[in-house]
C-alpha cells in the first residue's frame, strides 16, 4: 500500500517503520553495498533493503525488495535471519525532518555469481554498488554505522 507524501510524512514523524535489509554475500564472501541516492543515509555504502508494507507478508516483502533491489526475487527460505536492529536517523526521505526510526529485520542472503554484473542492479535507491570484504566495510569511512553494525 502506498501512501500521500502528507500521510507518510504524519506516519514517519509518530512511529518506527519495519523494513528489511539484505546482507547479500558473493561467492567469495563479499558483501554487496550500494552508495545511497536518496535520504536518510543518503551518499553512505549500505546494504540493499526496503520498507515492508502494511498487509504484506515477510515472505512477500523479501521477495518483493530482492527484487526491485537486485534485479532477482529470492525466496525468505533462500535467506538467513540475524536479528532485528533499530536504525535512528535525524532527517527522513522528506528532508531534514521528520526524524525517521526504522526496526530492521536484517537477513544475510548468499547469492554466488548471480550479481556478477553491478551495472544492471536497479538504481532507484543507490547510484552504484560495490562488493566489499568484511575489513574494507569495516574501515571504510563512507559505509554507514548502521551497515557495520551488521558485522559486530
Amino acid at each position: 500500500m502506498f501512501l500521500s507524501d502528507s500521510v507518510f510524512s504524519t506516519v514517519i514523524d509518530a512511529t518506527p517503520l519495519v523494513s528489511l535489509d539484505l546482507i547479500v554475500r558473493n561467492g567469495a564472501g563479499q558483501i554487496l553495498l550500494g552508495e545511497r541516492m536518496n535520504r536518510p543515509a543518503q551518499g553512505y555504502w549500505f546494504v540493499p533493503g526496503g520498507r515492508i508494507r502494511k498487509m504484506e507478508s515477510l515472505s512477500s516483502a523479501f521477495e518483493r525488495l530482492t527484487r526491485e533491489e537486485l534485479g532477482i526475487g529470492f525466496a525468505l527460505a533462500d535467506a538467513q535471519l540475524l536479528r532485528p536492529f533499530d536504525h535512528f536517523y535525524s532527517d527522513s526521505v522528506f528532508g531534514e525532518s521528520p526524524s525517521t526510526h526504522y526496526v530492521a529485520i536484517a537477513y544475510e542472503l548468499a547469492v554466488g555469481d548471480r550479481l556478477n554484473d553491478l551495472q544492471a542492479l536497479p538504481q532507484q535507491q543507490h547510484g552504484r554498488y560495490r562488493w566489499f570484504s568484511a575489513a574494507e566495510l569495516l574501515a571504510d569511512a563512507r559505509v554507514h554505522p548502521h551497515t557495520k553494525a551488521y558485522l559486530g
